[in-house]
């Protein structure tokens, strides 16, 4: 009997260490086991087009401002570097994301500002965290 009590400790810790190294090992998010999803819960993506280079984020009613999004050609994320002029608190693009369900911008605090979707060759729609319609193109 004592020696039943003194693995009953070792199974729980064991039981627990197992849980803490993340569900995702065991398929609980509903993707495969190992396979780690990125924030936002949507696994990683790759984009329609190459997002790096210069882009012009534009909202009805508001103006335009031209973005330069930085990363390779087949990334799925990336850094901004917003110009001028950019409507809303699109000034404060720091990086972008691209997932299954769409692209991402963030800000220099990674708290999303825009969702968009592609909508044809070299442009994407969607909306501002806001609610403002917005679009990128080229």
């Amino acid at each position: 009997m004592a020696a039943r009590i003194a693995t009953l400790p070792t199974v729980v810790c064991a039981a627990l260490l197992a849980a803490c190294s993340g569900g995702d090992r065991f398929a609980l998010n509903g993707g495969s086991p190992g396979e780690i999803a990125p924030a936002g819960g949507s696994p990683a993506a790759a984009p329609p087009v190459n997002l790096a280079g210069r882009w012009t984020l534009s909202s009805t009613g508001t103006g335009s401002c031209a973005m330069t999004f930085g990363g390779n050609s087949d990334a799925t994320e990336g850094t901004i570097a917003p110009a001028g002029g950019c409507p809303f608190n699109f000034f404060t693009s720091r990086k972008w994301t691209y997932t299954e369900a769409g692209l991402t911008i963030r800000d220099h605090n990674a708290q999303a500002l825009a969702q968009l979707t592609p909508a044809g060759s070299n442009r994407f729609e969607g909306k501002a965290g806001s609610g403002q319609d917005v679009a990128l193109s080229r």
